[in-house]
């Protein structure tokens, strides 16, 4: 498996001594290209630096045992051995997981879309608290988030909500919350006590480029209008708010959370390019099932994949049997420890996949 790396160290020590040069800097697209590959291979070049290492250590070692006839440097010989052989076997498992296939949009930005589902008004006011758990998740990683547009309830609920989520990996963390989130709990409005459950679903979806979504300007059509609900001052005084229409798919955004008309439909076509880009990735995953069922985070977006449980406060995310009682904190944005169970999860069924393969 690992028998092409040492070419990986000679693209990395040239690609270093090319960043070094001084003509390198006169090609803005050259120089961000060169830096983008040495931070992508910078782990995988650490990791097998130090294999080699600990590889070179285990040599070392038994050939100095079976000259050492010292007792106690023997002793100490055998306990570098055993060092050795334990850095090789962790650091084999870090290189096997730095080797799966990367998935291309990773390092993108995201957009992502709540919507209130079954309970009414309950299942808004749901949409709202998962809102801002990911909103103060962000703000720990000092990501931005942008609202595109948000159709909001006169008691702090949310019917859906729509937001740009701008940091360096977003992609590669958020894409593990899309599915349906169920909560479980009793109403305020309730007054015999009962528990109900509400759901609302969550898609990530990976922010597009122009160039790899092309929308014909003859499949669109542009509406303006005044915004509408909540805002700040000339909100609803002006001609702001854009509404999209995608003939081909059916598919409508509107844009209103800015006061310029041109924000809004910038925000929009984001919205628009991020929406087609997601659907021709769906259509790849559905034409590779097996490959998607293997993976956590990019299955069906039907699939129920989180409880929260107020009465006992836990949160159980069913893709991977992990329940946590910190419900609290989890709706605070809390929820690092439920993503990394996730990604490990990922990683150890794609790395099962491989080596069935192999």
């Amino acid at each position: 498996m690992f028998e092409n790396l040492d070419e990986v160290l000679i693209k990395y020590e040239d690609i270093n001594a090319e960043l070094a040069s001084p003509d390198v800097t006169s090609d803005q697209y050259r120089f961000r290209k060169l830096m983008k590959e040495q931070s992508d291979l910078t782990p995988l070049v650490e990791t097998y630096t130090a294999y080699k290492k600990a590889k070179q250590d285990i040599a070392d070692s038994l050939e100095m045992l079976e000259e050492e006839n010292d007792e106690e440097m023997r002793e100490m010989l055998k306990e570098e051995l055993s060092s050795a052989k334990q850095a090789v076997t962790e650091l084999e498992d870090k290189l096997k997981i730095l080797l799966l296939p990367k998935d291309p949009n990773d390092d993108k930005n995201v957009i992502v879309e709540i919507r209130a589902g079954a309970g009414g008004d309950e299942a808004a006011l749901f949409a709202a608290e998962l809102f801002r758990m990911y909103t103060h998740y962000a703000e720990a990683r000092r990501w931005k988030v942008e609202v595109v547009n948000a159709d909001e309830t006169g008691i702090g609920g949310m019917k859906e909500v729509e937001f740009m989520v701008t940091g360096q990996g977003a992609y590669s963390v958020l894409k593990y919350e899309s599915g349906v989130h169920r909560v479980q709990r009793v109403p305020e409005t309730e007054s015999g006590g009962r528990i109900h459950t509400s759901t609302a679903s969550v898609a990530v979806m990976a922010e597009a480029e122009d160039v790899e979504v092309t929308i014909d300007e003859k499949d669109i059509r542009i509406d303006v209008m005044r915004a509408s609900g909540n805002g700040g001052q000339c909100v609803n005084t002006t001609d702001s708010a854009v509404r999209l229409t995608h003939y081909p798919t059916g598919i409508v955004i509107y844009s209103q959370t800015e006061k310029s008309q041109i924000q809004n439909k910038e925000k929009a076509f984001a919205l628009l390019r991020a929406k087609l880009y997601d659907l021709e990735c769906q259509k790849a995953h559905d034409a590779e099932a097996d490959a998607r069922r293997s993976q956590i985070g990019t299955g069906d977006r039907s699939e129920k994949i989180r409880t929260y449980n107020f009465p006992q406060g836990r949160v159980t995310d069913h893709r991977i049997g992990l329940t946590l009682y910190k419900l609290d904190k989890i709706l605070n944005g809390d929820i690092q420890e439920i993503i990394d169970a996730c990604i490990a999860a990922d990683q150890a069924a794609k790395l099962a996949k491989m080596q069935e393969e192999g």
